[in-house]
Parts: C-alpha cells; sequence; structure tokens
C-alpha cells in the first residue's frame, strides 16, 4: 500500500496489515469505552462506623441519666461518628482484550488514510520551541487541528504546543483510540510510521 510524503512528494509503501483494515465501528466504540472507564479513578471512600476512631465502651448507663441512651461514641447520628452507608472506592475497569485493542488501532489508523485525514512527512521539526514558529508551518500545510506523532519525545515541538488546545503532539508509546480520533487530523513522520509497523505487526 502506497502513501506520498507531503514534504517531498516521494512514495512509500506501507504496511497492509496494520493501515488497510476494514473499519470496524462497534469494536473502537467497545475499546474506547473500556479504555475511558480505566481512566476513571473511584477514589471517593468514607469511613463506617467500624473505621472512625473512638472507644467502643458505652459513654454512659443506659438509665437514669436524663440522656438518650447510647452505645457507642462512633455512631452515626453523632459527630465524628462513622458514615451509615459509607461509600467505598469503586473499580470501573473493563475486560479489554489486547487482540481487540490492537486492532480497534489499526481499524482508526486504516480509516484516518481512508478519509484523507493521515499526514506523512519525512520528517516535521522546527528550529526553536516556538509556538509562533509552530503555527506557521501549520499554516503552510494547511493543518488547524492535528494530533503529531513522533518516534521518540519532541522537546521543541512539545513546548510549542502546550499552548495550543487544537495541536498536540505524543510520541509512538502513547498512541490510544481516544487520541487518534480527537483531532481532524494525523500528522506522523517517516520514523514514527516504522515503528507503528513494528509494533502492531
Amino acid at each position: 500500500m502506497e502513501l506520498m510524503f507531503q514534504d517531498t512528494n516521494e512514495i512509500y509503501n506501507i504496511s497492509e496489515s496494520i493501515f488497510n483494515k476494514v473499519f470496524n465501528e462497534p469494536l473502537v466504540h467497545q475499546i474506547i469505552v473500556c479504555y475511558l472507564a480505566r481512566r476513571r479513578q473511584g477514589s471517593k471512600a468514607q469511613k463506617s462506623r467500624s473505621e472512625v476512631s473512638g472507644s467502643g465502651k458505652k459513654p454512659w448507663r443506659q438509665k437514669g441519666t436524663g440522656r438518650a441512651r447510647s452505645g457507642s461514641l462512633r455512631s452515626p447520628i453523632w459527630r465524628s461518628g462513622g458514615v451509615t452507608f459509607a461509600a467505598k472506592p469503586k473499580k470501573y475497569k473493563l475486560k479489554m482484550n489486547k487482540k481487540m485493542y490492537r486492532y480497534a488501532i489499526k481499524s482508526i489508523l486504516s480509516e484516518l488514510i481512508r478519509q484523507n485525514r493521515f499526514f506523512l512527512f519525512k520528517e516535521f521539526i522546527i528550529e526553536f520551541p516556538k509556538t509562533k514558529i509552530l503555527l506557521k508551518k501549520l499554516e503552510l500545510i494547511n493543518l488547524k487541528s492535528v494530533l503529531i506523532i513522533t518516534a521518540h519525545k519532541n522537546t521543541s515541538l512539545l513546548y510549542a504546543s502546550r499552548n495550543l488546545y487544537h495541536v498536540c503532539v505524543i510520541n509512538v508509546k502513547s498512541i490510544n483510540p481516544v487520541i487518534l480520533i480527537s483531532y481532524e487530523k494525523v500528522l506522523i513522520t517517516l520514523s514514527a510510521i516504522k515503528k507503528i509497523e513494528v509494533m502492531f505487526k
């Protein structure tokens, strides 16, 4: 399968086993739901009657004091007492098969190419980590909402894109199904696409 470089107009043969898959929408939806669910922390926690600090001793005798009867300082009706139905950390993690996840990534990449939203560059660098320089470079190639994928962490591009909400820079290891569908276009370098072909072969 051939793909043209945007900066040199040369042709590069990409792997059909990765970039020419049928788009499986139900699978992609399932994987995205699983991925987002796994990012939830579910960290809400409260202490029940058995967990709060305080004596288990009866505060005063049952009768004859003129006060309401009480059996524990840790009672939920008391200040500093336990919560009646205490919330506990919840696990939102859903099962995600590795083969399904990998196929979903391939499926999204293939669909991006079919929709002409995938741009291949031999290299994409900027001289200085300046937002203005990156914006000018993106304007020249008519890209606004774009995900830039590099083979390794690119500090200059990362710093230049931090103030741009419609531009994101990641390396190959950070690819996930959510970020791939979050931008209109995807810009990828030759070294990054070679790395993807090794990772997802």
